[in-house]
């Protein structure tokens, strides 16, 4: 019996008093009673918040993703099966020319130019987020910005087709086609992705650990921030899944043309877009909350005004200045400081985004200065997928889990950390492949001179391009711990009503790194590209021990951040029921 329950029976059972005292004394020793019964059995119904003895001391564990969560999940797969599909095909179709004497091509404009026009859309496509942030956070809410971009995107993709077919090529409209398609393209991923992933963690709708209880009988914790944990690893899988893509492109690119490629990326992204409008009854959605990002920032300007981050709450205005003529609460100035915790984190990413942008660019052309025996250059970007395929799988069912049962904690602090230093050991391990590649004919140093040519087509250096799979999958490995921590860092430390705009604030370090990998772009050239290899595997590897000491103290606060929107968090119901209820 519950302490409740015997609360509810103490009345009938009590005797009456006439003297209070007696009475309240009674009562106080009844209450005592049940709190030292409750403290020596460990008593809580499950699905009843547990004590804190019991947070200690029972295992905690994580709930299975609701149908809603999977359905956008998909979503995003077929996104970034378009995203991956066509834009690892960018470094070729802009540096080779039409003639096929380096292999397939389009546009001819060499390395740099190339690794600068892809690296540009690598920072035009997380500097858009913001915008559809914005939109979602005070307008239309992620699921309908969700729909509207992609009708974008699909714009994008088809001016991408069109311009790459072969006529329009010879007619010239190449360059410009392409242009235009990876602006219409960056806007419409960035609509998306600063939605999608806050859009899948708004599916579970628990914010209180619970107790519960195993089909083996043992009592255990269901932890909120765990299962968000599992959903973003299950949520970048998909992603890693989607961009598999790049297994089918090349071949289509070495055998067909690009235009088939890209054509396929826009017949994958259609069946996404259908998935997210026909699903539209199961998902739950957060209406938009009007000015809450204006707010977010006047809320700013007062705290840099006053030099004090409680400046903006009421009972601060009230007390200095004698009346308040804010439209907010003090528990949103604390949701808003919480955020800012966040985007101190992020500020460290820029670098970590550096080195992963790498596999897309530079590795490829890194690839292309080996010998592929049959293999696309672009194809060895897939080992960094496919890694992340096999590994979340094994850290979510064995590693993880066992860690837990070990009372060992792996806060996102630490595996964002880690992420990094895994990161550095990519761009070394880089560095050593692209001085193997120097010390190796018929080019050594500058590969695919002429001598290398057969029937008038350059091939690399005498290195065998599987041996570049490693480079892959540390990036992939890194990934697990710095990506898919951040964002979960981005989701469970913004306040309900900016989720998207915090998650577009650590989507636009990804652009940070972009234009710093820009700025790089002139070191795009051999033999200096080994040493900018070795230069980022140390600043990587300083980041990440840097990273861990700066912001370790947050993990011991980890737990109190993520429950304190657990209250005021607003309720959660399907579209269609929501509409249903306002009317």
């Amino acid at each position: 019996m519950s302490s409740t329950d015997r609360e509810m029976e103490a009345p009938a059972a009590a005797p009456s008093y006439d003297n209070e005292e007696v009475t309240q004394h009674v009562v106080l020793n009844e209450k005592a009673m049940d709190a030292e019964f409750d403290k020596e059995n460990q008593v809580t119904p499950d699905g009843d918040e547990p004590t804190l003895a019991e947070k200690t001391s029972l295992r905690h564990v994580a709930e299975n993703l609701p149908i809603s969560a999977w359905l956008v999940a998909v979503v995003e797969l077929c996104e970034r099966f378009t995203y991956y599909g066509m834009s690892g095909l960018f470094q070729n179709y802009i540096q080779r020319p039409r003639d096929g004497s380096q292999g397939r091509g389009a546009l001819g404009m060499d390395h740099q130019g190339a690794t600068g026009l892809t690296t540009f859309f690598q920072f035009w496509c997380y500097v858009t987020p913001i915008i559809g942030a914005i939109i979602a956070d005070q307008y239309l809410g992620k699921y309908k910005t969700i729909v509207v971009f992609c009708m974008v995107y699909m714009v994008g993709l088809l001016v991408l087709v069109c311009t790459s077919i072969p006529t329009a090529l010879e007619h010239g409209s190449g360059l410009g086609g392409f242009i235009v398609a990876i602006l219409i393209i960056g806007l419409g991923t960035g609509g998306i992705k600063s939605n999608v992933a806050p859009l899948i963690a708004d599916q579970y709708k628990r914010k209180k650990m619970a107790i519960s209880t195993t089909n083996k009988g043992e009592r255990v914790v269901i932890d909120p921030s765990l299962t968000i944990q599992r959903i973003y690893m299950i949520f970048y899988g998909c992603i890693n899944i989607g961009s598999l893509s790049l297994l089918a492109t090349p071949y289509m690119e070495l055998y067909i043309d690009f235009w088939p490629a890209f054509l396929l990326c826009l017949c994958m992204f259609m069946v996404g877009t259908l998935v997210i409008i026909l699903g539209r009854k199961y998902y739950v959605v957060r209406p938009p909350q009007g000015s809450i990002i204006t707010d977010a920032f006047r809320a700013l300007w007062i705290m840099i005004k006053n030099r004090n981050m409680d400046a903006p709450k009421p009972s601060w205005q009230n007390e200095h200045n004698g009346a308040s003529a804010v439209t907010w609460d003090d528990h949103f100035i604390d949701e808003l400081k919480r955020a800012l915790v966040a985007c101190r984190v992020f500020a460290f990413y820029p670098i970590y985004w550096v080195v992963y942008g790498q596999f897309s660019s530079n590795f490829v052309t890194q690839a292309g200065q080996m010998n592929g025996h049959g293999i696309p250059n672009d194809l060895m970007q897939n080992f960094d997928p496919i890694s992340i395929i096999i590994f979340i799988p094994i850290l979510e069912t064995c590693v993880y889990p066992v860690m837990r049962r070990m009372r060992i904690p792996f806060r996102p602090i630490t595996r964002i950390s880690l992420g990094f230093v895994v990161a550095s050991l990519a761009m070394m391990y880089a560095a050593i492949v692209q001085h193997l590649i120097y010390s190796a004919g018929p080019c050594y140093g500058n590969p695919l001179c002429d001598a290398s040519k057969v029937d008038g087509t350059a091939y690399g250096n005498n290195v065998h391009i599987a041996i570049q799979t490693p480079a892959y999958v540390f990036i992939g490995f890194s990934e697990i711990f710095a990506s898919v921590s951040g964002l979960e860092y981005a989701y469970t430390k913004a306040p309900p009503s900016m989720k998207s705009f915090v998650q577009s604030m650590y989507l636009l370090t990804n652009a940070f790194g972009s234009a710093i990998a820009e700025a790089l772009t002139p070191a795009a050239f051999d033999p200096a590209i080994m040493w900018m290899f070795t230069g980022l595997a140390c600043a990587s590897f300083l980041c990440g021990i840097i990273f861990y000491i700066t912001f370790r103290h947050l993990n011991a606060k980890e737990d109190d951040m993520n429950a304190l929107d657990a209250d005021d968090d607003m309720p959660e119901a399907p579209a269609d029921s929501r509409r249903q209820s306002k009317e």
